[in-house]
């Protein structure tokens, strides 16, 4: 049974236990069944029944802004469950974020459909050339008129192939390297784009390789003013790179779940695993590890809630421990499952292959060791 103690932590309030109680409730009786043979049905069944439960509406809410801590406690909550349903309330909510922070009242009708489940989101940053290096970003939006016309590539686009619609940065020029990009809202019906690929990856996701070729856009596609692309980038990222370590951390209390119910149910030599001092250390590195973790990324979450403008070195501290040592503390899982443990469909060998992507997605882990190192010694 997932650890709630948490839930009494300074950092959060009466609310989000209420909510974390009521969605684990929810989760529990409507996740198991998900059939996840095809994964783009699947997250499309996803998306219509978090929208149709209520809780893509705190993905991208109105006039009163996002609760950084909602979204991290709904994200720890559905990953410990199902790690495709928490991919897809997570990408509800980045997709739609540049919207739901900078858009104009037009633009903030596509999120009447993101939180009701109607509409699928994607976040077009990456490129073949540029992935966490986003100033490097090379797809040009070239204007003409009353228009833009776009030129690039863009890859491991999570939703791409099945993304109603895509916040899609490019280069716009107005200054060089990351003062000269813009974000776009494109839609896959437009002339000139295209799904080159539809990638694979150790944990199945809707994931794709597109392409714009000559695709003209209305200016109005614009989200924010022209030039501010890097600036919306990192502030949605600076509110959902809290969020990836509490997906981490979600998976990890699993992990950590499974591991003590094997050592107390699987004995050797006659006596629980559980007695062995071995395997004792092994629960008390990997429990150090998950409280470590949720101590980090509520603290960034609380932060970002409590006013603080930019929360960059908490958000990549948080992202950064909760991910690498998730990674740990499912290996440790795995291994006290002995040959259980990497047999197809055993939540350990499932969790294994869940977990190593989040190492790397919204900013690599080396990359934030830079972030860090470069906010603690007074750097940019």
């Amino acid at each position: 049974m997932m650890d709630k103690s948490f839930l009494s932590w300074p950092f959060l309030e009466p609310r989000h236990g209420a909510l974390a109680e009521s969605l684990h409730d929810w989760a529990a009786s409507n996740l198991a069944g998900v059939d996840h043979s095809d994964t783009d049905a699947a997250c499309r069944a996803l998306v219509a029944m978090l929208g149709q439960g209520g809780w893509l509406a705190h993905s991208a809410p109105g006039a009163n802004g996002l609760d950084v801590r909602t979204l991290c406690i709904i994200r720890e909550t559905l990953a410990y469950h199902d790690g495709l349903a928490d991919f897809a309330f997570a990408m509800q909510g980045l997709g739609a974020g540049a919207i739901s922070l900078f858009g104009n009242a037009q633009q903030r009708k596509w999120l009447e459909k993101t939180r009701s489940g109607k509409a699928i989101a994607a976040f077009a940053l990456t490129e073949p050339q540029s992935g966490s290096d986003v100033a490097n970003i090379a797809l040009s939006a070239t204007r003409d008129g009353n228009s833009y016309v776009l030129n690039g590539e863009k890859t491991w686009i999570s939703n791409g192939g099945i993304a109603d619609f895509y916040c899609l940065f490019a280069r716009t020029g107005e200054a060089p390297g990351a003062r000269g990009l813009s974000a776009f809202i494109v839609t896959p019906d437009q002339p000139g784009f295209e799904v080159v690929a539809r990638l694979h990856s150790i944990a199945p996701h809707p994931l794709a390789h597109i392409r714009l070729t000559d695709c003209r856009l209305p200016a109005s596609a614009m989200i924010g003013a022209a030039g501010s692309g890097f600036k919306l980038a990192m502030s949605v990222l600076d509110v959902f790179r809290s969020t990836v370590g509490a997906a981490a951390l979600g998976m990890a209390r699993r992990a950590l779940d499974a591991a003590i119910d094997r050592v107390q149910t699987r004995q050797i030599s006659g006596a629980p695993l559980a007695e062995l001092q071995m395997v004792q250390g092994h629960i008390a590195d990997m429990a150090l590890a998950v409280d470590a973790a949720a101590l980090l990324v509520y603290r960034a979450a609380w932060a970002k809630d409590s006013g603080a403008p930019r929360i960059t070195r908490e958000a990549a501290m948080a992202k950064l421990y909760a991910t690498d040592h998730a990674q740990d503390v499912i290996d440790r899982a795995l291994q006290l499952h002995g040959g259980a443990g990497v047999q197809a469909g055993n939540i350990c060998e499932r969790l294994y292959r869940e977990i190593r992507a989040l190492r790397i997605y919204e900013g690599a882990s080396d990359v934030q060791r830079i972030v860090i190192a470069r906010q603690t010694l007074g750097g940019s």
